[in-house]
């Protein structure tokens, strides 16, 4: 997709679609017969006056994602207008306006429309809002339908914005807003293959092709490396498939970067979750494909780092196997050794994310990184705390959390902190090894970062269990069911807080 930025008067340029959001001025709620106060978010007198009749017929109500389409709209060069409710103007922020863009694209690309102009709204900043419409417009533009032999091309070609304000900075706002764009929908389009077409070898090739295309290094290790390094944990889920693993890391080194602080990105990979000799139901076990969303964050994540340049080094390790039963599966019962040389008693071979991901910690603080973040589709407990509206954020240390909450309030992701109290390590105890890899069925999310914690031991880190948000369960507005793409919009502006 295409981006332009346009400082022209809305009034006067010219596209096939010019979008404008329509907000509701009244304070209070509304009763049954009263009318809402609604009005376009712009200083256009032409735009609004187009708009004024169908928002005085009552047609238009300005409720959140609305859209009302008018064509030939009087005294405006665009072909259309359309008219996108963002709800009470004192509820409004750059996240409904991100929806709003997605809403856009979704509801012209049926139309035949391929381009559009999105006028920034009055009320937020600009270069927020040329983020924000961006970024909503590559998530609104993606559909899952690759196979299908009846698709058809619906892409939007193009998406202009126009806004108010200093052109540089505006199109800095608008070229990083492409970059991360693009690359949360890389990280939606891996998660959304099928597992016999991406296998841990098929994912490690695309995060290499990736690697070479914007200047990162990519180094990928097989069977042999992972045994050489004693990864046993990240092995014994290996070892049920008859797809060797790929140990996949990227880094971006800048040469003008301090030497430290090193950010290390670490991903869950497993490119299809049978649950192994615990056998997950039969019932839903389709959607296990994207158990590799954590790694594929991550490598959308570097994707966007290495374009945007932030002065800070960042290496991300993607563990990738498939979790396969087989004659060769890790058993309940069985022990194994982790990098680190902790022993883990495997209660349940299901619970086989954090085991990779042990070893993937360890094996990136081996590489120097002296802050972490691991992603991953962790568990099903954090979506029966949490539900599908926030992931999971846990983090052994506060300084690190609160850079992330600071990076959340830039990317308008939804993360939800969650407990680490050392009470709860009493759930992983064993009696025959140094931890357990499943804690039972309470507090599940916790006990799975509480497992993970000990693995980054004294080192700032923070933990992001995406289950529940990272595959969308069903159609909204402003984006297509499947994929989401969560983390990579935070996860830059994480890495871009530690450049200061």
């Amino acid at each position: 997709m295409k981006t332009i930025l346009s400082l022209a008067i809305p009034a006067e340029v010219d596209t096939e679609c010019l979008a404008v959001v329509v907000l509701d001025r009244s304070e209070k709620d509304r009763g049954a017969k009263d009318k809402p106060e609604v009005t376009a978010a712009t200083n256009d007198g032409a735009v609004s006056a187009a708009a004024a009749e169908v928002i005085a017929s009552g047609e238009v109500s300005g409720k959140l994602f609305e859209a009302t389409l008018l064509h030939r709209p009087s005294k405006l060069k665009a072909k259309r207008l359309l008219l996108l409710g963002g709800g009470k103007t004192k509820d409004f922020t750059s996240s409904e306006l991100r929806k709003l863009a997605g809403v856009a694209v979704r509801f012209l690309k049926p139309r035949g429309i391929r381009s559009l102009a999105f006028i920034a709204p009055e009320g937020i900043a600009a270069e927020e809002a040329v983020k924000a419409i961006v970024g909503g417009a590559f998530v609104g533009d993606f559909d899952p339908d690759t196979y299908r032999s009846d698709r058809k091309d619906q892409a939007v070609d193009a998406v202009t914005v126009v806004a108010r304000g200093d052109q540089a900075r505006l199109q800095r706002a608008l070229d990083e807003a492409r970059v991360v764009g693009e690359s949360q929908n890389l990280t939606r389009d891996l998660a959304n293959e099928p597992s016999n077409r991406m296998t841990p070898t098929i994912l490690a090739e695309r995060a290499c092709k990736m690697a070479q295309e914007v200047g990162l290094k990519c180094e990928v290790y097989g069977a042999e490396k992972i045994k050489e390094l004693k990864m046993g944990a990240f092995w014994g889920v290996a070892q049920g498939s008859d797809e060797p693993p790929a140990l996949i890391v990227l880094r971006y080194e800048p040469a003008d970067a301090p030497a430290t602080p090193v950010l290390g990105l670490v991903g869950k990979g497993i490119t299809f979750d049978t649950g192994g000799i615990s056998i997950k139901p039969a019932d839903g076990m389709e959607k296990m494909k994207y158990d590799m969303a954590g790694g594929a964050a991550m490598i959308g994540a570097m994707r966007a780092i290495a374009q945007i340049k932030p002065k800070v080094k960042v290496i991300a390790v993607i563990c990738a196997t498939e979790n396969m039963p087989s004659g060769k599966a890790q058993k309940p019962g069985d022990v194994q050794i982790a990098m680190s040389g902790k022993s883990i008693e495997i209660i349940n071979t299901d619970a086989e994310g954090r085991l990779v991901l042990a070893d993937g910690l360890c094996y990136a603080r081996q590489l120097g990184c002296t802050h972490l973040v691991d992603a991953a589709t962790l568990t099903g407990a954090v979506v029966v705390a949490l539900g599908y509206v926030n992931a999971g954020v846990f983090a052994n240390n506060d300084e690190m959390y609160e850079r992330f909450r600071q990076a959340l309030e830039k990317s308008g992701e939804k993360f939800w902190r969650l407990p680490l109290d050392e009470e709860y390590k009493e759930s992983i105890r064993s009696s025959i090894a140094d931890i357990i890899n499943s804690g039972g069925r309470w507090g599940g999310a916790v006990t799975a970062a509480m497992f993970l914690k000990e693995f980054a031991e004294d080192t700032p880190w923070i933990h992001l269990d995406i289950a529940g948000t990272a595959w969308m369960e069903e159609q909204k507005p402003w984006i297509a069911k499947g994929p989401s793409g969560i983390a990579v919009r935070s996860l830059v502006e994480f890495a871009k807080g530690f450049a200061g």
